[in-house]
């Protein structure tokens, strides 16, 4: 499910079951030199993250991206935003992004570093593959942190 419209209001109907929220953190770099590459993580980031959505539809809600421009990184965001989640009612919080600076944030909140792969260029078949891939990467931190509760 989706924080949209129609998703929100299945998503009251279903909250008792949904404990899960996926939050991706996507950073905005509008330098000429990495723009291009910004792109293609945010790319890869919503496309991994949709991805994982139908996967899991039912268990989880992908919130709206977390965007930010790399001089305004904030340290405390995770923890803050994963707190306000918790007080919604979220027993697990997960945070998806291709930033390697928020790996150091991993040993407080849920983080799931991966590199960006540009996807832009290939057929959906191949990127139905890549994607298949990288969720079975993530499958077994989501996993975990399931099966401890």
């Amino acid at each position: 499910m989706y924080f949209n419209a129609n998703d929100v209001t299945s998503f009251m109907a279903q909250k008792d079951f949904i404990d899960t929220a996926i939050v991706p953190l996507v950073s905005i770099d509008l330098s000429t030199e990495k723009m291009k590459q910004s792109g293609a993580e945010v790319d890869f980031v919503m496309s991994l993250t949709s991805f994982i959505e139908q996967q899991f539809k039912g268990r989880l809600l992908v919130m709206p991206p977390f965007s930010y421009m790399t001089t305004l990184k904030n340290d405390d965001l995770p923890q803050q935003l994963e707190a306000q989640l918790h007080n919604a009612g979220f027993k697990h919080v997960f945070f998806i992004t291709c930033d390697h600076y928020w790996t150091k944030s991993g040993e407080i909140v849920n983080m799931i570093w991966l590199p960006a792969i540009p996807l832009e260029s290939m057929d959906a078949s191949v990127k139905k593959s890549i994607l298949e891939d990288q969720l079975r990467q993530v499958i077994p931190m989501l996993s975990t942190k399931w099966a401890q509760i």
